[in-house]
């Protein structure tokens, strides 16, 4: 298979072969790299995002710093003045979604664990595009997809429209292939390496799409009692695969932790409660990044209910690889 330019750009950076990953320096400290993902893709609304911008300036850094770890560097995605004038919000995404793998790529390389503050989920692409070429040879990569929505619907099966719909359902293959490509994801995924948790909310087309994968489900349950089920499917996937990718979206939580979220599904997990299965996610050494998507900013969080349960979760990660081998 022909890979794509973005691809081969990534891969022209990264060293042959991943190794296992600490993502520590010589004092122990977990270093981290911000990545800020400001762009959706969305029609008919503002391309750029104040949600990335959020996440980092209310003290992300230094909650991160009391509690051992060291930000190494923060990034932000930005489109060329060419390619701002290129046509089509969805092809701008796919072009911003590119800068994004080639910045995780290159995190990976720095043995920096990458902490994407995205706009929204359809950014994922990019974090996996960048976990797949960032060696000179594709790597298998799991998804971890938390969220009370599937995003696996395609553009015939789709009741909203809504791109931010769809981005699983593009990383393993299904539709938009030309998305996929300019984010650096070429091969897709295996449906088999994607685990999806805490959904409750799915559009009947496709729940369809989904039966008919192999895509593997944990649910809120699971979440909350960190069962046996979560660590049998991360011992799955760290078998099956070289990487992983965790993704968030706030809308698994529950309600009143994101207020200011407009796809709120009821009966999620609270913030404390994911934050201790995302620990034990990230206890599994194939981890290797971590995105919190579309968390409520600005004027939709004015008691700062959101920014607080995404730290939660960011410090969650940080904890599990902090907690590696001992």
């Amino acid at each position: 298979m022909r890979k794509s330019l973005v691809s081969l750009a990534i891969a022209a950076l990264a060293p042959m072969t991943l190794q296992a990953q600490q993502f520590t320096d010589s004092t122990g400290a977990v270093q981290v790299a911000l990545v800020k993902m400001p762009y959706t893709g969305a029609r008919n609304v503002a391309e750029i995002s104040g949600v990335p911008d959020y996440l980092e300036g209310g003290g992300l850094g230094r909650q991160l710093g009391r509690m051992g770890a060291t930000v190494r560097r923060v990034d932000e995605v930005r489109l060329t003045s060419e390619q701002q004038r290129e046509y089509g919000e969805w092809h701008r995404m796919g072009l911003a979604n590119g800068h994004l793998a080639k910045i995780v790529a290159d995190n990976v390389k720095r043995d920096q664990l990458s902490v994407g503050l995205l706009a929204n989920c359809t950014s994922l692409l990019g974090v996996l595009g960048g976990l797949q070429h960032a060696t000179s040879e594709p790597q298998r990569v799991g998804l971890v997809f938390i969220d009370s929505h599937g995003d696996f619907n395609v553009p015939e099966t789709t009741l909203s429209g809504m791109l931010g719909g769809m981005p699983v359902a593009v990383s393993a293959g299904l539709a938009l292939k030309n998305l996929r490509l300019e984010s650096g994801l070429d091969p897709a995924l295996s449906t088999e390496h994607i685990l999806m948790v805490g959904l409750r909310d799915v559009d009947p087309l496709e729940r369809e799409l989904l039966d008919s994968s192999a895509v593997h489900e944990i649910s809120v349950e699971d979440v909350r009692n960190v069962s046996a089920r979560l660590h049998e499917e991360m011992r799955r996937l760290s078998e099956a695969v070289d990487v992983i990718y965790v993704h968030v979206d706030m809308d698994v939580l529950d309600p009143e932790e994101v207020p200011g979220h407009s796809l709120t599904v009821p009966d999620g997990p609270t913030s404390q409660e994911l934050a201790v299965a995302i620990t034990a996610m990230f206890g599994y050494e194939k981890v290797a990044a971590f995105g919190v998507a579309s968390t409520p900013a600005n004027e939709r969080d004015p008691e700062g209910k959101s920014l607080q349960a995404a730290y939660r979760l960011i410090e969650a990660a940080v904890e599990g690889v902090q907690g590696r081998g001992r």
